[in-house]
């Protein structure tokens, strides 16, 4: 097994600094600390080098929040030195995790994400007549800090790097020993790294040809029910013996012509539509960014920036006129809203 060394230094690198700084400001220009930090930009960046290559870079300095998005979850955000710190690592880590990961793994890479995700599991949805649905209960709170350095050991062989992945882990725990957070960048890639010898268990030993995971919700595609059950077993004990995990009780497994619920949407064999829940989600949002903007709370680049990502969603699915009908009953704004423009609500 190659493993990949000398990165720790290149992770201070002033043009990787540099490259990470451009990366945590997106979206987040007109933030205090973001000012505060480029008002002194480089000074900034050669603190941060220097503390890097010193090995006393300050960690685990955290908000913590709670989101309802749709259900209630603890956000833990780090303060945005600290997140330019993670994106300097994943500038230079992120290959290396990449090139382990399987196909049909689709959560924090490049070139793949939810709507590939969602296009592959329709494929499946046509191709096969069961699935079986299932996702890790409370995922990111029962990581195991030790299997993750382990597993992490095996693809790098830098100690001065593997340090600070150790370093990065003990600022948080739901447990002794377990847990990241959610909302942090490290977090997000370290979560989606830990089951990816789950992957590999399923397609190389298990050799299931019909296979999709976005993070912690995975589906398996199979001719018959019988041998899905027996598969159902078999990952509940391998997940527990090798990963200490548990599946959430809430399985699925159905006939693909019924359609699957599968990250928001409602997917079909050759068709994808808005799930109840993102349809209901989208109403509240939507009424929400709208009344902040005409009480004077948002300005229109707020409105858009929030307002298009909630549009983009929807267009994922068939969803023209469930968003014009949005938009004839609750539009308040005369003329465009911001960030919903005309082809958002025909595409």
């Amino acid at each position: 097994m190659k493993r990949t060394g000398n990165l720790y230094y290149k992770i201070a690198e002033p043009d990787n600094l540099r490259l990470a700084f451009s990366k945590a400001v997106k979206g987040k220009q007109d933030r205090p600390e973001v000012m505060q930090f480029r008002a002194n930009f480089e000074s900034n960046i050669m603190a941060l080098r220097q503390e890097i290559l010193d090995q006393r870079v300050n960690l685990g300095d955290y908000r913590f929040f709670h989101v309802h998005d749709p259900k209630k979850r603890l956000i833990c955000a780090a303060c945005f030195r600290e997140r330019v710190l993670h994106h300097a690592i994943m500038n230079v880590c992120e290959q290396t995790l990449d090139a382990y990961a399987v196909f049909d793994s689709y959560a924090c890479r490049k070139g793949k994400g939810g709507r590939k995700a969602i296009s592959r599991a329709e494929m499946f949805l046509g191709r096969f007549p069961w699935y079986l649905k299932l996702d890790i209960a409370k995922y990111f709170n029962s990581i195991d800090h030790e299997i993750l350095m382990r597993q992490l050991e095996r693809r790098f062989k830098d100690r001065d790097l593997l340090a600070l992945f150790q370093r990065i882990l003990n600022t948080y725990s739901t447990q002794p020993g377990k847990g990241v957070p959610i909302g942090n960048l490290i977090s997000q890639h370290m979560a989606n790294f830990y089951l990816g010898c789950f992957d590999h268990w399923i397609k190389e030993i298990r050799r299931i040809r019909g296979y999709v995971r976005y993070m912690d919700d995975f589906v398996l595609w199979g001719a018959e029910k019988k041998a899905l059950k027996e598969e159902l077993r078999r990952i509940e004990r391998w997940l527990k013996e090798n990963l200490d995990l548990k599946l959430n009780r809430k399985i699925q497994l159905n006939r693909c012509a019924r359609g699957m619920p599968f990250l928001g949407y409602r997917v079909y064999p050759g068709s994808v539509r808005l799930a109840t829940a993102s349809r209901k989600r989208f109403v509240r949002k939507f009424r929400k960014y709208e009344n902040a903007f005409l009480k004077g709370e948002w300005s229109e680049e707020t409105l858009s920036r929030h307002m298009t990502p909630l549009v983009e969603f929807t267009r994922g699915a068939k969803s023209a006129g469930f968003r014009r009908n949005v938009m004839t009953r609750f539009g308040r704004i005369e003329g465009q809203t911001p960030g919903f423009s005309p082809k958002a609500r025909t595409a």
